[in-house]
């Protein structure tokens, strides 16, 4: 039986698959309520908003809640998402730029590494069925235990999904990061198959406390919308006795030693130049920025030097090349890095691997910074370690 019903998804798969060309079927118009399969549809046009989601730092999502319990909501500037509930109708008039996501949303196929950990805050790590890392790519334990214990499967990574698995598997929604943008044929691929595609958008988010306000996005969609803000109003109360208090005058450089051994820093406007400043420093790099959408760059390493050399406190990111404890181990990737200044003074800190998998340990990544920069309760940091 089983593999009678594995050669009929497959044979399934396949006639969706060869329907690439078809012409979509076009979208009922109607000014009253059509009966379907013996129930009543709801008019798009007849659904009224009641009030929308505060937002505090997020710019770049909104959700507007509609009468009967459905949510438009709004990504970017062009993705639109109607959130219908539970056994209510979708729509008879639904434009077709709005793609229809039906809840319960549990068999979710997540690829966007960043919004595990909202899911999790959320206790909402049982809804992700399929996953775009394996678990040997994830730092976050309740995630590596489910794909240990075959509650959630590798589906492929974002340019190669397993669309057997995935129609098998019914998903009813893929989260993407917006490197799905590179293989848009992917997108359209899910989507003949009847999976909804959210692009998450939360790194083109300025603030740190931003990409975390994303926490109430995935709130909306599991029906968890109170516990969201609940978590986000108490990440943002912790620092409280941070933000807003008078500069360190400190300066900070955030980067990592490429193969090629040019510095990879972060630009102007991002994230982490706004996490440093927010902690109580001053990023040493005001002036970078250009029209791409990249948030970091490669400099040349004498340009670099320039810039950095006198900078009281040196970050490494581990992200890509991995975690330094030493300074040995620092200036292998470059030895004129003994010339600096924070070199030479022992105050270097590299982050933890896991951090840029931790949306939600933004906060407390803040307050490490703040406090290498204080020097106090250097004992307590959490994502930062000291190269000694």
């Amino acid at each position: 039986m089983r593999r009678g019903g594995i050669t009929s998804a497959a044979l399934a798969l396949a006639l969706l698959l060869s329907a690439c060309t078809s012409a979509p079927a076009s979208a009922p118009s109607s000014a009253a309520p059509a009966e379907s399969g013996g129930r009543t549809q709801a008019q798009w046009g007849g659904l009224t908003v009641e009030k929308s989601l505060e937002l505090q730092y997020a710019e770049q999502f909104s959700v507007d809640y509609c009468e009967g319990g459905y949510a438009l909501i709004r990504i970017g500037d062009e993705s639109e998402y109607l959130l219908v509930p539970e056994g209510a109708p979708v729509p008879a008039d639904l434009p077709e730029t709005v793609a229809v996501l039906q809840q319960p949303l549990d068999r979710i196929y997540l690829v966007a590494t960043s919004a595990m950990d909202l899911f999790c805050a959320l206790d909402g790590v049982g809804h992700i069925r399929l996953s775009g890392t394996d678990a040997d790519g994830w730092y976050i334990d309740a995630v590596k235990q489910a794909m240990e214990q075959g509650e959630m499967l590798y589906a492929g990574k974002y340019s190669a999904p397993d669309y057997e698995l995935i129609h098998a598997e019914q998903c009813d929604l893929a989260v993407e990061s917006t490197m799905i943008y590179h293989t848009p044929e992917v997108k359209e691929q899910l989507e003949r198959l009847g999976v909804p595609v959210l692009v998450e958008r939360s790194s083109y988010e300025s603030s740190p406390l931003g990409r975390m306000e994303w926490l109430k996005l995935y709130g909306v969609l599991l029906d968890r919308e109170d516990e969201a803000a609940a978590i986000y109003q108490r990440e943002l109360d912790s620092l409280q006795t941070v933000i807003g208090q008078e500069s360190t005058g400190k300066s900070v450089a955030f980067f990592y030693i490429t193969s090629t051994g040019a510095a990879n820093v972060r630009k102007s406007g991002d994230y982490v130049a706004r996490m440093i400043e927010m902690a109580g420093g001053r990023y040493v790099f005001q002036d970078l920025g250009d029209d791409s959408a990249l948030s970091t760059m490669n400099m040349q390493m004498e340009t670099f030097y320039a810039a950095a050399r006198d900078a009281d406190c040196l970050i490494y990111n581990s992200t890509i090349d991995g975690e330094l404890h030493t300074i040995d181990e620092l200036l292998v990737k470059s030895p004129l890095l003994a010339d600096f200044k924070a070199v030479q003074e022992g105050n270097v800190w590299c982050t933890q691997q896991n951090l840029f998998q931790s949306t939600m340990g933004l906060g407390d990544m803040i307050l490490d910074i703040h406090a290498v920069l204080t020097e106090e309760d250097l004992e307590d940091l959490t994502y930062l370690h000291r190269l000694t």
